[in-house]
């Protein structure tokens, strides 16, 4: 995609686009995953501090990542290779930005009824599923954060939480408003604009969202702003 941007050509192959879309899949299952399991430390942060270190012990926060990571791998290769074995016809024109499911399908020809079932289900597996557990931890942990005696305390523990809401509320709704609406009510224009917040806003918005909250990269920041400063003067 960033080729194409940059040649201004707008072509691509059917190889390429299958491993754009694979790979697009594969990283947005494991963005659903990872975000799931960060609610689940924080709620373990918030909620059980005491045994936070022994709950999310270096083995395994490796094995939650690992299983974020290679979980949806198979399912979203298969989901790929299951659209690109249908047979296209007539117009090879892509409108879209990038090889998305649903405007790969309108070139289609035939029935694509199985493979739009297919493509819903694993909206609702990985989308569905995962977004009421990170419910269920955020309202034990406001429950938490608002039996904590003091203000203070109240405030940094709603700091902590508010970076990782801010990406969930963005990502899960563009995304489910993108692969759960039923398709006669999906328009081109709404799926092109919904599509630049889960693969371009979001990504630019992560770095600052989760960064800025961090004190060493906020220390680091204040030294090289007095760096300028004092090379200024």
């Amino acid at each position: 995609m960033l080729m194409d941007l940059c040649t201004q050509k707008g072509n691509i192959s059917l190889v390429a686009c299958a491993t754009q879309m694979c790979f697009v899949f594969v990283l947005g299952g494991a963005e659903c995953l990872l975000l799931t399991a960060m609610a689940y430390d924080r709620y373990v942060a918030i909620c059980h501090p005491l045994h936070y270190t022994l709950i999310m012990n270096r083995k395994f926060c490796v094995k939650l990542v690992t299983a974020c990571w290679t979980c949806g791998v198979p399912v979203m290769i298969g989901q790929t290779s299951q659209i690109f074995t249908l047979p296209f016809c007539g117009s090879n024109r892509i409108d879209h930005f990038f090889c998305d499911i649903p405007p790969v399908l309108k070139l289609a020809c035939g029935d694509t009824f199985e493979n739009e079932m297919a493509v819903y289900v694993v909206a609702v597996v990985f989308l569905t599923f995962p977004f009421p557990l990170i419910l269920i931890s955020y309202v034990r942990i406001i429950s938490s954060i608002l039996r904590m005696p003091l203000a203070r305390g109240r405030a940094k523990a709603f700091s902590t939480c508010s970076s990782h809401l801010t990406v969930v509320f963005l990502f899960y709704g563009t995304a489910s408003i993108t692969y759960l609406q039923p398709k006669p009510r999906q328009a081109e224009d709404n799926g092109k604009l919904l599509s630049l917040f889960y693969t371009v806003l979001i990504p630019t918005l992560n770095p600052m969202i989760y960064s800025l909250r961090n004190k060493d990269v906020m220390l680091a920041l204040r030294k090289l702003q007095s760096y300028k400063l004092g090379i200024k003067t």
